[in-house]
């Protein structure tokens, strides 16, 4: 079945000499993979590999058979332009890091037009605004509304967060836990959109020990996560 489709790109594989395998998130279809063969050939075939850089946004006319294999991709086109996100060092390496986050997170095959819509806003404003040291964090935090384990807030004003139950607790259980600083810092995050980003103030130290808080809560809640190797790269950017 042929469609047409927007998507953002998640990965992409070098297959063979000429080929690339992309994992894709569809807004018609969830997560999809393609094989597109002989886009490194010197021909001048209409799918380039800088379409499929990641986190880009496109305008795709697909083949979906829906039988699990690898799909194909017939026609492409940038659906949004970036401006910053790809030249921007910076803004680089938070991209690299949250296409993994998201490579590990998102396992639907089928359409989920608000966590479509959630990723499609929040990577246009981190090309339209200065790069916030703490967006990386607000992004994921947000995108567990989507995944199903946004943090339960009732009992907010409690001295524990339980990672494995996702909520707050008074008395700390044997679960990991978030507490003192860490916990101050968490909740400063919640229910927070974007534009209230610079009221975020945190220490390099801070900002580690809570980002690796948040990849504990992936890994407690979403299956088969893998630990993002860009990690270390953005733990350097931002010192």
């Amino acid at each position: 079945m042929q469609i047409t489709t927007k998507a953002i790109v998640l990965s992409s594989l070098k297959y063979g000499d000429t080929s690339l395998i992309v994992r894709a998130f569809t807004e018609s279809d969830g997560l999809k993979s393609y094989l597109l063969k002989g886009v490194f050939s010197s021909g001048k075939g209409k799918l380039k590999p800088a379409y499929f850089l990641p986190l880009m946004q496109l305008e795709v006319v697909a083949s979906h058979r829906n039988k699990g294999t690898l799909e194909g991709i017939r026609e492409v086109k940038v659906a949004t332009p970036y401006r910053t996100v790809h030249t921007d060092i910076l803004k680089n390496s938070v991209v690299l890091f949250l296409a993994e986050m998201l490579g590990s997170s998102i396992h639907e095959q089928e359409q989920d037009q608000g966590l479509f819509n959630y990723l499609e806003h929040a990577l246009l404003w981190l090309d339209e605004h200065a790069l916030s040291p703490n967006f990386h964090i607000l992004f994921l935090l947000n995108l567990t509304k989507y995944l199903g384990f946004y943090p339960d807030t009732s009992l907010e004003e409690a001295p524990f967060f339980d990672l494995q139950e996702g909520e707050f607790c008074e008395t700390p259980s044997l679960n990991p836990l978030i507490q003192s600083e860490n916990l101050i810092g968490f909740k400063k995050f919640l229910g927070m959109d974007f534009d209230a980003l610079q009221t975020v103030q945190l220490t390099k130290f801070q900002r580690r020990e809570l980002l690796k808080t948040v990849i504990l809560y992936f890994r407690l809640h979403v299956h088969g996560f893998r630990e993002p190797k860009s990690l270390a790269v953005l733990n350097e950017v931002f010192h």
